[in-house]
């Protein structure tokens, strides 16, 4: 690791921060966020829509799953790059590049012609969106010069809470309206701001830098994070965890990634990502939570629109809608959270926002076509603040301590745990689902007690982060 200056630690619990936010870094954290959010909507937009676009494009269900498969794996390859590529072109030509690229599979993406073509636009999609994930905590982290990080993350993590919840309200509206082409348009104003943000507002960069790529690293970790997505893909429509398809190129992933480690390990800060890293406490707490985040939060975000439709027999539209409520939980979340954080510390704060989220997802677990919905969306609204108020302590704790060089890796090793996580966990909620083709409301209620207990577990996990950061 470094020997540069470490992040600020924050105060402790109990007492404010002191420090002023420093107005360049908010500047930056508002510049990334006009352009990130484009990334952070677009999943949710178009997931909403694929029995849509399959119908128009005359293709059945398992091709226009790679849609949103495909994007998944070109972001899997992207990813460990983003480090390499940061320290050889800049921070601020990446995000430049990223924005540009990922513009640009939006609109080809808006023209295509067949499942192929917008399969392989999606793909261009996934490139620009992989860079940019992990780059924006980068980009703000280091112009915070690691103060007030629970502050800044929170601006950080606001698309991320509640791209889940409005990406399917915008998403429906647009297929119940428009065309599904319109789905990739509503990118490019976002991504249009943030080219002109970035170009006038971010710090300028230094001339490039000759980087030796860790050719070795790129071709264990790519394949091994390519070989756990796609084979956690293939569960929902393979039959379950135990099929040959889905097991194979997940466990070969896993054994691609242990191979990746053994080789870092070995490289001592050379390697493509620097996975010493996850012997800082913060760092590796976080980065658990993070992951199980994937399963107990937002796997569950997967089954809401479903359970609305196959259950309440709402149509696409009336499904997004119906969770506006969540996401006024979360942006109600966002006027409290810093004051939750300089009273009872991150640690309490996650463990409590679990607490509330296993709470109120077993109201689902019971609930049927005859539910009261006044009721539901009561619950789906506490639902919303118990999500707002998890990411922000945890992005800010796990960065803690990093010193400053070190940001990219702990951005990419944290993207790493919270992709895979969300993915593991929609997968298994959707096997759990298809386990009961027979009984609809049966399968939805399965699927949400796991949700349920793999929350719970979250709230053990969490115990584990710093209660009280240290002093400067």
């Amino acid at each position: 690791m470094s020997t540069a200056a470490p992040i600020a630690p924050q105060p402790p619990a109990g007492r404010p921060a002191k420090q002023k936010l420093d107005p360049q870094a908010m500047k930056v954290a508002w510049t990334i966020l006009a352009g990130g959010i484009a990334v952070l909507l677009d999943t949710t937009i178009v997931s909403v829509a694929l029995k849509t676009i399959g119908a128009d494009l005359h293709v059945g269900p398992g091709v226009i799953q790679w849609v949103s498969t495909a994007y998944l794996l070109a972001l899997g390859v992207t990813v460990p790059l983003v480090g390499w590529a940061q320290r050889a072109l800049g921070a601020k030509r990446l995000w430049l590049v990223a924005l540009t690229v990922f513009m640009g599979g939006s609109v080809l993406s808006s023209l295509s012609w067949n499942a192929a073509s917008l399969i392989a636009f999606r793909a261009l999609q996934g490139v620009g969106g992989g860079i940019m994930m992990p780059l924006m905590m980068t980009l703000v982290i280091q112009a915070a010069g690691g103060k007030n990080l629970a502050r800044i993350s929170s601006i950080i993590a606001l698309p991320t809470a509640v791209g889940p919840v409005f990406g399917p309200v915008i998403g429906g509206l647009i297929v119940y309206h428009l065309h599904w082409s319109w789905l990739f348009w509503v990118n490019v104003p976002f991504c249009l701001t943030g080219l002109i943000l970035g170009w006038r507002i971010l710090p300028k960069d230094g001339p490039p830098v000759r980087q030796r790529l860790d050719w070795v690293g790129l071709c264990l970790m790519a394949p091994g994070f390519i070989g756990i997505l796609f084979g956690l893909s293939r569960s929902q429509t393979a039959g379950g965890f135990g099929q040959a398809q889905v097991l194979v190129p997940a466990l070969a992933g896993v054994a691609f990634l242990a191979a990746f480690g053994w080789w870092a390990v070995r490289r001592e800060g050379r390697a493509l990502v620097d996975v010493r890293l996850l012997r800082h406490r913060p760092l590796a707490s976080g980065s658990a939570v993070m992951f199980l985040s994937g399963f107990g939060l937002y796997g569950a975000m997967f089954l809401l629109p479903m359970f609305f439709q196959g259950v309440r027999g709402s149509d696409v539209l009336a499904a997004g809608l119906l969770l506006a409520p969540q996401g006024l939980g979360t942006l109600a979340s966002r006027l409290l959270i810093n004051q939750l954080l300089a009273r009872f510390g991150s640690r309490a704060t996650v463990v409590g926002a679990f607490a509330l989220a296993a709470l109120a997802t077993v109201p689902f677990a019971y609930a049927g076509a005859d539910t009261r919905l006044g009721w539901l969306l009561a619950v789906l609204f506490v639902r919303g603040v118990a999500l707002g108020a998890v990411m922000v302590p945890v992005m800010a704790v796990a960065f803690e301590g990093i010193d400053q060089p070190s940001v990219p890796d702990a951005s990419i090793v944290t993207r790493i745990f919270q992709q895979v996580g969300g993915s593991f966990g929609t997968a298994v909620l959707a096997t759990v689902l298809a386990s009961r083709p027979t009984n609809v409301t049966g399968g939805f209620h399965a699927a949400f007690w796991y949700a349920v207990g793999f929350t719970v577990l979250a709230v053990a996990v969490s115990s584990l982060l710093p209660g009280r950061a240290r002093r400067a």
